[in-house]
């Protein structure tokens, strides 16, 4: 069995890939067969969130076992994972620039005899050379959040027991 994927860049305008991978496959396997279709190394950290139809963030599902009783990439399945409820998923490549994809199940089929899988099937777009930024929406900016914490002393390391 085969799942068709559209990858959707979070970015100005359509960049998307349409990618199809064995339903067996973990979601490791998955990670690297997106970053190679968005032209990455697949080097970075990297995790998949869960997420609802309307791509509300949910249970992490990091790269490496961060021993928080998370199951790492490899210890799902896409087949396991993935069902007619859920069909959607949140990835998030390179925590430092955070690139940031929408990622949803958009068919299944069988595998065709003698293709290699995974399968860039359409590639829509060309991918920045940064990471587009993101706009966070908070009440309170950053520099707020940081003065309120100097107020608090949370910031004031004269009196810490360390060095």
């Amino acid at each position: 069995m085969i799942f068709r994927f559209r990858i959707i860049l979070d970015a100005p305008g359509d960049i998307f890939r349409d990618l199809e991978i064995e339903a067996t496959a973990s979601l490791e396997d998955f990670h690297y067969a997106i970053a190679q279709a968005f032209g990455f190394g697949g080097s970075e950290m990297a995790s998949f969130y869960t997420t609802n139809d309307e791509w509300e963030q949910g249970e992490e599902l990091p790269l490496l076992d961060m021993g928080e009783g998370t199951t790492p990439m490899a210890g799902k399945s896409l087949d396991k994972f993935f069902s007619a409820d859920n069909h959607h998923l949140i990835y998030v490549y390179d925590f430092l620039a955070m690139w940031t994809f929408f990622v949803e199940l958009m068919e299944i089929g069988e595998a065709v005899p003698a293709m290699g899988y995974p399968n860039l099937v359409f590639a829509q777009g060309e991918v920045p050379e940064e990471a587009p930024e993101k706009e966070f929406s908070s009440e309170e900016s950053a520099e707020d959040f940081n003065d309120n914490d100097q107020e608090e002393g949370l910031l004031d390391y004269d009196d810490a027991d360390f060095y």
